[in-house]
């Protein structure tokens, strides 16, 4: 979240002054706890401090200040932006007695977001950006273009290395903040270009006119984003590898009580609904009081179409939100004065006035466009019509299971293994590949605590199906009822019965695409599990290697050429294991399920609209996509066994 300021500027494009940079705090908490103001040390913390940076250009531009924004990733891992924003004041602040560049970057809490003459929309909450980015680098140099000069001061770890100086002439306006994160800080200062890459591309489309460039003089690479297209740029994106039902995307752009409202969004043949919110151009994950608005008005006015122009009979039921959001992409974006977020990660919009600013401006331009283009209302309805059918079906096809599970008194799965704990907090159920792996997990595992399912070859494709389709593959009930969270409109989190969800597949081609089918059911139909934290992936050792009768298991190539440099390149002999099944029980258990000694990788979503891509793009009906995305990626794929 962008917490600071690195220009100038109001609503009104007018300059501001030093006078209304105000000071809150000091800065000496930073180093001492950098987690509690940007999440984490580890990678996400890292590209945090880039984002900090050009969220303070993003609200430059948001003032009509800034239209550009150059980002590099330096060959020592340093970053530098640079925009043509005003630049930050250089005048001596009237609180600190220091130039105000200084003041905003070693203060904490000194930043034009307390002020709303300087900013009448932010994305910053707590004006503490900048100068944690300086307090969390080794070194940082700002320069400012402001009134014909240019400026520079250096800071090393929160601390100014000089004051602030004039060095020349200026023709233009606009900061630029060089920074190295700090080695003795970060777990790791290696930026990924991907990272980044997503978050600029989704600046700029919520950002119409805005130009953000990103190169990599790593590797010599550069991208540009811009969209004049804004959000109906992004929603046109997102579905670019699916069929869309209509091929303008619905948008609109209103204000009412100071609070801009903008939405774009276009209907598929996919089953899935794929909603992104913002606030303020903060990715809102959690939805909030916009989503609330935004959906109600959606289904209360296709409902009302619906019985006016006799798609739905008197005795018929309302469609269901779900029914008439299945295969939309959409986005809400809004823009308000005094954003207020909660939530666990404070990704969720709390400004109760919101939803009904939302909501009056979506009905009434909805109700307008559906009467005016009936050939793309009568698709909507045709969708959400059929969505309601098959949610009939879904709903007959779990009442019948309930049914049976009753009368039969076995509402577990035979082939389940189940552990003997029913203690969330220590239970875990193994998803496994076969009878084989499934035999030796069963024999080794602890049967306290741990479960096994095997599975009996792959599962369907749910990007291809619904519900009620998924229903009726016996392999996904098994799972539906071994979890016992329900799914659909019965799923509860409460219900969980274990607290971890472990996929465990052979390490090649038939175990990765298992792998990634039931991921794709995990995103697509038990999201909440992912959010949660449930989903982990297992990672079995590709090799042992025994030399003089001791055993060595080696998780990588990188492991493997390791050990072989430390126990000698003679006499030693090496095992590649293609299946869990070629291991005995207790060596299942010993490298793969042992709680003391395995790898997991827990399953996380950063970033929904590139998990939403990905999966389109592996799982969907379109051949050129998948195939581009295997040859630009093949490069990053080890151990591939074929």
């Amino acid at each position: 979240m962008t917490n600071e300021i690195n220009g100038n500027g109001n609503g009104n494009g007018r300059h501001y002054t030093a006078n209304e940079i105000q000071v809150l705090t000091g800065l000496e908490p930073v180093r001492k706890r950098p987690g509690m103001y940007i999440g984490s040390t580890g990678p996400k913390g890292l590209h945090h401090l880039v984002y900090e940076v050009v969220d303070n250009s993003v609200d430059e531009a948001l003032a009509g200040i800034c239209d550009t924004i150059n980002v590099i990733i330096h060959e020592d891992n340093s970053v530098s932006v640079e925009d043509n924003g005003s630049g930050i004041p250089v005048e001596t602040h009237p609180q600190t007695g220091k130039s105000t560049v200084e003041t905003v970057l070693t203060i904490l809490h000194a930043g034009g977001k307390f002020n709303n003459s300087a900013y009448k929309v932010s994305g910053g909450l707590h004006g503490v950006g900048v100068s944690v980015v300086n307090a969390l680098s080794e070194w940082l140099v700002a320069k400012v273009r402001r009134e014909g000069k240019e400026y520079m001061q250096s800071f090393s770890r929160g601390e100014a290395n000089t004051e602030l100086q004039c060095i020349g002439d200026a023709k233009t306006t606009g900061t630029t903040i060089h920074f190295k994160p700090d080695d003795q800080i970060f777990e790791t200062i290696v930026y990924s270009f991907e990272t980044l890459e997503f978050r600029f591309r989704e600046m700029a489309f919520l950002n119409k006119g805005i130009k953000i460039t990103l190169e990599d003089r790593r590797t010599d690479t550069r991208k540009d984003f811009h969209y004049t297209g804004g959000i109906k740029s992004f929603v046109e994106y997102i579905n670019r590898n699916k069929n869309s039902l209509h091929k303008n995307v619905i948008y609109f752009e209103a204000e009412k009580d100071f609070t801009t409202v903008e939405i774009a969004m276009q209907y598929t043949d996919g089953y899935s609904e794929n909603v992104f919110t913002f606030a303020n151009n903060i990715n809102t994950a959690e939805g909030g009081s916009h989503l609330s608005g935004f959906r109600s008005a959606l289904t209360r006015t296709v409902n009302d179409y619906a019985r006016k122009y006799g798609f739905l009979k008197d005795k018929d039921e309302n469609l269901s939100g779900e029914d008439i959001r299945e295969g939309m992409s959409a986005i809400v974006s809004v823009k308000l004065p005094e954003p207020q977020f909660e939530g666990q990660t404070k990704g969720k919009l709390g400004n109760s006035e919101t939803k009904g600013i939302v909501e009056s401006l979506t009905n009434e331009y909805l109700s307008n466009f559906m009467e005016e283009n009936p050939k793309i209302s009568k698709v909507v309805l045709d969708k959400a019509i059929s969505a309601q059918r098959a949610r009939e079906a879904a709903r007959k096809a779990r009442d019948l299971t309930r049914k049976r599970s009753i009368f039969d008194n076995t509402p577990l799965p035979g082939k389940l293994a189940d552990c003997q704990s029913s203690d969330i907090n220590e239970t875990e159920i193994f998803i496994v590949e076969g009878d084989s792996a499934g035999g030796s997990a069963k024999q080794g595992r602890d049967k306290k605590f741990q479960a096994i399912l095997p599975l009996r070859g792959k599962i369907m494709n749910v990007e291809k199906a619904r519900l009620d389709k998924i229903l009726g593959f016996q392999e996904i009930k098994s799972m539906i009822t071994a979890f016992g969270t329900g799914i659909g409109e019965d799923f509860s989190l409460e219900r969980l019965r274990y607290g971890k969800i472990i996929i465990m597949t052979d390490a090649d081609v038939d175990g990765a695409h298992i792998r990634t089918l039931l991921l794709t059911f995990f995103y697509r139909y038990m999201r909440e599990l992912i959010d949660n934290g449930n989903i982990y992936i297992a990672q079995p050792p590709l090799y042992k290697v025994t030399k003089n009768r001791k055993e060595y298991y080696c998780y990588t190539d990188r492991d493997l050429d390791i050990l072989l440099n430390d126990i000698g390149r003679t006499g030693y002999q090496i095992q590649r294991y293609k299946g869990l099944g070629e291991m005995n029980a207790d060596q299942l258990y010993d490298t793969t399920m042992d709680p003391n000694q395995r790898v997991l990788l827990k399953v996380s979503v950063d970033d929904a609209v590139a998990a939403d891509e990905v999966f389109t793009t592996l799982m969907g009906d379109k051949v050129e996509p998948r195939r581009e995305f295997i040859e630009e990626n093949a490069k990053y794929v080890k151990n591939l066994d074929i």
